[in-house]
C-alpha cells in the first residue's frame, strides 16, 4: 500500500515537473519574441502596424454593425494589451464582437458565463483524482492532476461579470494583473497574448454585484455599447435574419500581435503631452489645488496611477491607427472618456443629482485646457 502511494506520488511529481517545463519553454518563447521586437520600430514595422490594424477593424466592422466606436475603442485596448469592459444592454453585439475578435486572431477563446453560483474553481480550474496506468505493472495508480479552467485561453470573455459574487469576481485579479494563476502551491502562467473582455448590464441591478473599484481599475477601458441607428438597425437585418451566415476572416496571429504590441509601446510621446495628462489625471481629485468646482464638489476619489497609464497607451496606439507616429493632444482627449470614466467615484451628492463621469470630464477638460 506504501509503495503504490509511493509511486502515485513519484508519478504526479514528474508530470508536474513536466508541466512546469513546458509552461517555462513556452513563456521563454514568448519573452523571447518580445525582447527580440524591443528594438526601435522601423518604417516597415509601422506601415505593417498599420495595414493589420486597419484590415483588423474592417473586418469587424463587416460583422457588427453599427458599433464602429466601440470597435475602435476595443482595438485601442487589444493593441495596448489590456483588458476592457464592455457595457449595455442586451441585444447589441457584445458577446458577437468579442467572438469575432477572436477568429479574426486566430486565438484560443473560451467564454465563461457569469451566475451567482459560479465558483472560483470554475474559472482558474482545480486539482482532481485521475487513473493513470502504473509503470511497474498492468494495473492503474491514483493521482492528483491539475485541470485548467477557462481563463487558460488567450482572449476570455467574461459575460456578465456582475452577477457573480465578488469572490468569483476576484478570481480575475491575479490573471488580469500577473497573467498568471495561483492554484494550491503552483503559480502558473497564462498564455500569451491574455486579454480579459469583460461584459456587465447596466439595467438590471437586481441580483448583481457591482465590481469593486481595485477590479474595475484594472480594466484599461471602460467602452459603453450604444444602441445603433435606424439605418444600422436595417443593415442587421440583412446580414443577420437569412440563410447566409458571416465569419470572420483571419488576419493575423498572436505571436504577430504581440510584435504589434510592442511597435505601440515605441510611439513616441513628448513632455508636454505627458505634462497635459498628468494634469487631466490630477483634476478628478477632489482635494487636489486645481481640480474644477465640480470635482470638488461631486467626486469622492479621483483616478488612479493606472489611469494615467491607460491616458499614454492607448493614445500612442490612436496615434498609430490615425497615420501617426507621435502622440497628440488630440489623442489624449479622445481616449480620456473611456480610460477615465470608470475610474472616478461618486459621492452622495453626486449620485444624488444624477451626475455621470462624462459630464465631469467634458467640465474637467475645458478647465485643464484653460489653465
Amino acid at each position: 500500500m506504501n509503495s503504490m502511494l509511493h509511486k502515485s506520488e513519484q508519478t504526479t511529481s514528474d508530470r508536474e515537473r513536466r508541466m512546469h517545463t513546458t509552461t517555462t519553454q513556452s513563456s521563454d518563447t514568448a519573452q523571447a519574441a518580445v525582447s527580440s521586437s524591443s528594438q526601435e520600430p522601423s518604417e516597415a514595422d509601422i506601415a505593417t502596424f498599420v495595414t493589420i490594424a486597419q484590415s483588423l477593424e474592417q473586418e469587424l466592422r463587416s460583422i457588427v454593425i453599427g458599433q464602429e466606436q466601440v470597435i475602435r475603442e476595443l482595438l485601442l485596448v487589444l493593441f495596448a494589451g489590456g483588458h476592457a469592459l464592455l457595457e449595455g444592454v442586451p441585444g447589441l453585439g457584445k458577446t458577437l464582437l468579442v467572438r469575432t475578435l477572436a477568429d479574426a486572431l486566430d486565438l484560443k477563446f473560451a467564454r465563461i458565463q457569469f451566475t451567482p453560483d459560479l465558483m472560483p474553481a470554475d474559472i482558474v480550474g482545480t486539482t482532481i483524482v485521475t487513473e493513470q496506468a502504473a509503470e511497474a505493472s498492468t494495473g492503474t495508480t491514483r493521482a492528483f492532476s491539475f485541470q485548467p479552467g477557462p481563463i487558460f485561453a488567450n482572449i476570455v470573455l467574461a459575460d456578465e461579470v456582475n452577477r457573480a459574487t465578488p469572490k468569483t469576481q476576484s478570481a480575475l485579479l491575479e490573471g488580469m494583473q500577473e497573467r498568471t494563476v495561483s492554484v494550491g502551491d503552483r503559480t502558473r502562467p497564462l498564455p500569451q497574448p491574455f486579454f480579459v473582455l469583460a461584459t456587465q448590464n447596466p439595467l438590471e441591478m437586481e441580483g448583481t454585484y457591482a465590481l469593486p473599484e481595485a477590479q474595475l481599475d484594472r480594466f484599461l477601458l471602460k467602452i459603453l455599447v450604444t444602441f445603433p441607428k435606424a439605418a444600422d438597425l436595417l443593415r442587421i437585418i440583412d446580414t443577420t435574419v437569412g440563410v447566409q451566415t458571416y465569419r470572420a476572416k483571419q488576419t493575423t496571429t498572436g505571436e504577430q500581435l504581440l510584435r504589434l504590441i510592442e511597435i505601440a509601446k515605441a510611439v513616441p510621446v513628448a513632455t508636454h503631452i505627458k505634462e497635459y495628462a498628468v494634469r487631466l489625471l490630477l483634476a478628478t481629485h477632489p482635494d487636489h489645488e486645481d481640480a474644477p468646482e465640480n470635482v470638488r464638489r461631486f467626486v469622492r476619489y479621483g483616478a488612479s496611477p493606472r489611469g494615467l497609464q491607460a491616458l499614454i497607451t492607448t493614445s500612442r496606439v490612436r496615434a498609430l491607427l490615425e497615420g501617426r507616429y507621435n502622440v497628440s493632444l488630440e489623442d489624449i482627449r479622445a481616449v480620456t472618456f473611456p480610460a477615465l470614466r470608470h475610474r472616478i467615484i461618486l459621492n452622495f451628492d453626486g449620485l444624488a443629482d444624477g451626475i455621470t463621469p462624462e459630464n465631469l470630464l467634458e467640465t474637467l477638460i475645458e478647465e485643464v485646457e484653460t489653465q
